[in-house]
């Protein structure tokens, strides 16, 4: 094979799209701040619409704009033209992208969405072109060579087409104080939403699954209670239900190394009596913050009274996604 630059030929890619990127900062203006703040006063939906290339990068558009607070769909300008337009209303506002301005499928639904008065920005490289036009508010792309060195590839233009409708994304975002919570709401699905979202209570172990003795039970039998109930620990109780320890595999291990008789000694005078413990209602992913910061593998929740009220470990972290 002939020896070919690939690096070269990608740096001089990326090179060419990160200066697209930089030449929007120029660009952002007034327009950019109406465009926001219809988006931010729509009644309905934000429909994001754009063929080929452009379709793509609306599409993510549009998903981005509903994961961060901004209800949002995409419409294929190809079908709106043959029913999917019912989906659009006088109270949605549509940002339509087409590099060239002059897409034959976006520009043949212009006027059906300005019949019914919905708000439109357009997202093109040519300010002068017919979107462009028509567009209550028209943000400019200025690209004026594509990364592509035939100049026919969408590249730098959809990569500035794409960090523009972050950057308006973000903005939304910041502007309705959207939270971390929020977020995890539309992310329930994923590893974030179980982070933010799961609570320790939805994952403990309640009622007979917790292991429990008395302060007065054996070692031996503490060590059965410990096998029965399979999360490497037990909690430690006095006559009232009040946690006054901790029983764990360390424990044991250290017990073991003493010569202790199993059978009549009490588990209160080997069990750790300043065990850490947490109260419902925290976050799975605090509890895990906890476990990890003193190295323990094993927690148990407790009531106001100091009671237990639900026990966990790493493997039920592990099993409900938390890590």
């Amino acid at each position: 094979m002939t020896a070919f630059d690939f690096i070269r030929t990608g740096k001089r890619t990326i090179e060419l799209e990160l200066d697209a990127v930089r030449n929007l900062l120029s660009h952002l203006d007034e327009r950019f701040t109406r465009a926001c703040e219809l988006m931010l006063g729509c009644r309905g939906r934000v429909i994001v619409t754009g063929m080929g290339k452009s379709g793509h990068i609306g599409n993510k558009i549009a998903a981005t704009l509903a994961s961060t607070g901004t209800p949002s769909f995409f419409v294929h300008p190809g079908e709106a033209s043959h029913g999917d337009l019912g989906m659009i209303t006088g109270d949605d506002v549509v940002v339509a992208l087409s590099n060239s301005g002059e897409t034959a499928e976006v520009v043949t639904i212009l006027p059906l969405i300005k019949r019914m008065k919905a708000p439109l920005i357009s997202i093109t490289a040519k300010p002068e072109s017919t979107l462009s036009r028509a567009a209550d508010v028209s943000l400019h792309i200025p690209v004026d060579r594509e990364a592509c060195p035939l100049g026919l590839a969408p590249t730098s233009s959809t990569t500035a087409q794409l960090v523009l409708g972050d950057a308006l994304a973000i903005a939304l975002l910041e502007a309705r104080g959207f939270s971390a919570e929020d977020f995890a709401f539309s992310h329930p699905g994923g590893a974030l939403g179980r982070r933010l979202l799961l609570l320790v209570d939805d994952i403990m172990h309640t009622g007979a699954e917790i292991p429990q003795v008395d302060q007065d039970t054996s070692i031996r039998d503490a060590l059965l209670e410990v096998t029965r109930k399979r999360l490497g620990m037990t909690a430690v109780t006095d006559s009232e239900g009040t946690l006054v320890g901790i029983f764990t595999d360390g424990d044991l291990r250290r017990t073991l190394d003493q010569e202790i008789d199993l059978k009549q000694t009490p588990i209160r005078e080997v069990m750790t009596a300043e065990c850490t413990t947490v109260r419902g209602g925290i976050l799975a992913a605090e509890a895990l913050q906890v476990m990890q910061s003193r190295k323990i593998n094993a927690l148990i929740v407790t009531d106001a009274a100091q009671r237990p009220v639900g026990a966990l470990n790493m493997h039920d972290l592990l099993k409900a996604g938390v890590i």
